[in-house]
């Protein structure tokens, strides 16, 4: 990884190009986000920034954070997330990352947590089909059916059942960044972004572009 940014869903919308055609974005508030730790092989056996994300009022943070944050000269921060880069030189604690690090044209990997839609049956979660909504099938037109076979009697481990449907951390690959608006820190990428309006996702160059 090169480099990353926190930011916040802010929604879908759609810009047009030179010729016309309607690309549809998601837009992103990409940052500022504070530079609150560097780690070096030296001290912790491994390369990284810390990056926080969002002013937090000093009431509600703790001792502990709040000295984590007066040693890096940052104000506290709401959301905090470690990248680890191939190289840190060009980093310093209480620098700020903006949204001007990615540009128009780039590839990026965005990471971020669904929607979550709660306990739900076969049909909802992996649509699977139900039975005909005639006379003599009911009650049971949406429940999974079969759950295996006489031998060896017992339900396969990974088999789609109901349970909890959402709610999990997912990567979109390779989505392109249309356009960067340095001054509102917002970023806009062609195509849908894990989770709600408001989320935070997590930004970074694309690892298998």
């Amino acid at each position: 990884m090169k480099k990353g940014i926190i930011g916040k869903k802010i929604g879908m919308t759609q810009i047009f190009d030179e010729v016309g055609n309607a690309i549809p974005v998601t837009v992103i508030e990409a940052g500022p986000c504070a530079v609150t730790q560097i780690k070096t092989v030296e001290t912790d056996g491994y390369e990284a920034i810390q990056l926080g994300f969002q002013d937090l009022a000093a009431k509600h943070t703790n001792k502990p954070a709040a000295g984590h944050f007066k040693k890096a000269g940052s104000a506290p921060k709401k959301h905090l997330k470690e990248f680890r880069l191939e190289d840190i030189s060009g980093y310093s604690i209480g620098e700020t990352v903006t949204a001007d690090i990615f540009a128009a044209g780039e590839k990026v990997d965005i990471t971020g947590v669904t929607k979550g839609r709660g306990y739900s049956g076969t049909v909802k979660r992996w649509g699977t089909a139900i039975l005909r909504m005639t006379h003599g099938t009911g009650p049971i037109h949406r429940q999974p059916g079969s759950m295996g076979v006489i031998d060896p009697a017992r339900i396969f481990k990974n088999k789609k059942m109901p349970g909890q449907y959402g709610n999990e951390q997912v990567t979109v690959l390779n989505l392109e960044v249309v356009k960067i608006d340095a001054e509102k820190n917002l970023i806009a990428v062609k195509g849908a972004v894990p989770g709600a309006k408001g989320g935070i996702v997590f930004i970074r160059n694309a690892v298998k572009a």
